[in-house]
């Protein structure tokens, strides 16, 4: 992980992508509110998941991530509330396919925990924007 700020989020963050490359989804959903709401742009249109157990259903994903590596290019985070907002260069392989493409994520905070996170993909790993 590169450029990932030594504060509270900071650490969220690493034990966040962490989790994932622990494929740890148990402990990746304890990061979550039980009432969350995630907002994915992974495909071309976005997919909704309210709570814990819709949650889950889009972390199964991760079960097919061997390598993650991240590197923030924009990071804004506040304290009242509590937000994070970040672009990350994303290097993942999945089935031994190494690809590059560009997320961007914001999360809003409830107690610690994350209540609302926007999950976008911003350039496909073909090039595309999204």
């Amino acid at each position: 992980m590169k450029n990932v700020p030594d504060t509270k989020l900071g650490r969220m963050y690493k034990e966040h992508i962490q989790h994932i490359l622990d494929k740890n989804i148990e402990a990746l959903l304890d990061q979550y509110t039980d009432d969350a709401l995630l907002i994915s742009s992974f495909s071309k249109s976005p997919v909704i998941y309210k709570g814990r157990e819709q949650v889950n259903e889009h972390m199964q994903g991760i079960l097919g991530i061997d390598g993650l590596e991240t590197d923030i290019v924009f990071w804004a985070e506040t304290e009242e509330p509590e937000t994070l907002m970040i672009t990350e260069q994303i290097t993942m392989t999945v089935d031994g396919q190494k690809s590059e493409m560009r997320f961007a994520d914001s999360w809003v905070l409830k107690d610690g925990k994350i209540a609302i996170h926007f999950a976008g993909m911003v350039q496909h790993p073909d090039g595309t924007l999204a």
